[in-house]
């Protein structure tokens, strides 16, 4: 049997499920608390994950934050992300979103650059790692003991 039988104890699984649903509902989706959660806390909570998704889409468009201004970009975000979670593709089809919904509203966008292909984007990220490691990396060689690989001479 798969399933609670009936009279049985439900299953704890389910139920965290449904405990784990509730709670991310009423993060990002404006839905309501859970019980036995502090309200304040969950409306602060939400509030910073909004605020974390603006940072992403504003690095993302910054020629959105030019048009509106910091403080008409965090109100008008703040307004668009209220009530609606993150979409399924992302922070970039989020930004996308966004600049739909301004330009719905009458904001006179550009259109924005086309993306990079998904392997330049990944090339680009890899050469960044490469530049931020440092110039000497420490080695050890069995039976040489510990050396610098790189070090100048």
């Amino acid at each position: 049997m798969n399933g609670p039988v009936s009279g049985s104890v439900p299953d704890p699984r389910a139920e965290l499920a449904r405990a784990q649903a509730e709670l991310l509902a009423a993060l990002v989706a404006g839905g309501e608390p859970p019980r036995g959660f502090d309200e304040g806390r969950l409306r602060i909570q939400a509030a910073s994950l909004i605020s974390k998704r603006r940072g992403v889409v504003a690095r993302i468009r910054p020629d959105l934050v030019a048009l509106l201004g910091a403080a008409g970009f965090a109100a008008e975000f703040d307004a668009y992300a209220r009530g609606r979670p993150k979409p399924p593709g992302g922070s970039r089809v989020d930004a996308r979103d966004f600049a739909e919904r301004l330009r719905a509203a009458g904001h006179p966008l550009p259109e924005p650059a086309p993306e990079p292909p998904a392997g330049r984007r990944r090339w680009a990220r890899f050469t960044r790692a490469l530049r931020d490691l440092p110039p000497v990396l420490p080695t050890r060689v069995k039976g040489l003991g510990r050396g610098w690989a790189g070090r100048p001479r």
